[in-house]
């Protein structure tokens, strides 16, 4: 049978998975226990004492009929009455009651009930709301009868004990273990927000604790997130050193030809240009977002500073508004920054002009930029997103060419503050639509 229906009422955290599965079996187990108990004792026990407490009515029946009349029948029954600790009164019939009256949670009340319904000959109702004491409404041949005697007569002395103990220990215990649980699945907590801060580009001091297992899985994550922040350091350094050897010779070679005369000189110039064009956007590309540390950062002026930067460049930018609360979000803002600008130059590169949008929601920023070019076919955004990759075919290439890193420097910044680049359809300029979505 599929329970798939279940899943969305269960807890999705750990401690309440963890709790409800701590909870549950104690609770079952609780339960199958009071009600084995209650009907397997309870029942049993006060089904034997309401056998007895009949036999004793029966005889008061008897006496009753063997009199002629009621003060004579007292007076028969006067000998064994005591003993019993019975009070029995003769009664007229209105003053017998209409229902039985009990407490709502009386269980050995109600077997009372049944059997002297099917084992008492004129029973009428018992009266059981007085505490400690049962009044019986029967029928004898001198007239109705109440026959008064202890509640201890029909069931065990307080029946409630047991239920009430097992509650309230149980709870206690659940606490207890609860509590030790937590302790528990603490390291593993510490774990996953220093996993997910790592995977939004952040460095959260963490310490390996807990169990053995938990030690080996926290140290072994330390260890990767060692490896990764030196992979980025090396290869930013490693990139870095490349370009600043390669712009000496580069420099050396444009001031040479800027001796020279020619109609070749100006074109080699450009060559040049674009050698060092192509060695920055590699170097950016390097970097990713190792430069800055992560700090609370104004969207919307940081933002508002790359557009205005993009218009005082000659370029048609233009700001799409703000949807949601603004906030101060914690991310890497040259990273960001780079990103944003990148994306701006494709728009305005393959279109006309570009427009960029800040979306706030609970759970997510979203910075769009639009634009009113060609766009990309959607079998091909994702390969687009790769470094180093130009889609002649979906790109206007009469604004110059690019080295292909535009849109994977923008995705990898996206995934580096633990979110992602999507790509589609401007539903406004009829081009390009690039959001860079980051969780919150």
């Amino acid at each position: 049978m599929s329970l798939r229906w279940l899943k969305p009422y269960l807890p999705q955290g750990l401690y309440g998975r963890a709790a409800l599965t701590l909870v549950l079996p104690v609770v079952a187990l609780q339960i199958l226990v009071s009600v084995i108990f209650i009907q397997r004792h309870f029942e049993d026990v006060t089904g034997q004492m309401t056998a007895s407490v009949i036999r004793e009515l029966r005889l008061v029946q008897r006496n009753a009929a063997e009199a002629r009349n009621p003060s004579e029948a007292l007076a028969g029954m006067s000998h064994f009455v005591p003993g019993l600790n019975l009070t029995v009164r003769f009664v007229e019939p209105g003053d017998i009651p209409p229902d039985n009256t009990l407490m709502w949670y009386d269980f050995s009340g109600r077997v009372m009930i049944r059997l002297m319904q099917g084992g008492l000959p004129g029973f009428h109702v018992a009266q059981m709301d007085a505490p400690r004491r049962v009044t019986i409404f029967m029928d004898t041949d001198l007239g109705p009868v109440s026959v008064e005697f202890s509640r201890r007569r029909v069931s065990a002395a307080s029946p409630h004990q047991l239920p009430t103990a097992m509650i309230f220990f149980g709870f206690v215990l659940l606490v207890i273990a609860y509590i030790y649980l937590r302790n528990q699945l603490r390291p593993i907590t510490r774990l996953a927000e220093a996993a997910t801060a790592f995977g939004r580009g952040r460095h959260v001091d963490y310490t390996p604790s807990g169990a053995v297992e938990l030690r080996a899985a926290g140290g072994a994550f330390v260890d990767m997130r060692a490896r990764i922040e030196r992979h980025i350091e090396q290869r930013t350094m490693m990139l870095s050193g490349v370009s600043h050897d390669m712009r000496t010779p580069l420099t050396r070679l444009k001031l040479g030809l800027s001796m020279l005369d020619g109609q070749d000189v100006a074109a080699m110039l450009e060559d040049v240009d674009e050698l060092e064009r192509l060695l920055d956007e590699f170097l950016n590309f390097a970097k990713g977002t190792a430069e800055g540390e992560p700090q609370e950062t104004d969207v919307v002026a940081l933002v508002a500073g790359v557009v205005n930067a993009a218009r005082r460049g000659g370029k048609d930018v233009a700001h799409g508004g703000i949807t949601g609360e603004p906030e101060q979000v914690m991310l890497r803002p040259v990273a960001l920054r780079r990103a944003l600008a990148n994306l701006i130059g494709n728009a305005v590169r393959y279109g006309t002009r570009a427009r960029v949008s800040v979306l706030f929601s609970e759970r997510a920023l979203c910075v769009r930029v639009e634009d009113d070019g060609p766009g990309i076919p959607p079998a091909l955004r994702e390969e687009a997103m790769k470094p180093f990759v130009r889609l002649d075919a979906a790109r206007n290439q009469n604004k110059g060419s690019g080295v292909g890193l535009g849109l994977a420097i923008a995705a990898d910044t996206a995934r580096a503050h633990g979110g992602k680049l999507h790509l589609g359809d401007s539903a406004d300029l009829g081009g390009l639509s690039a959001d860079i979505v980051l969780m919150l």
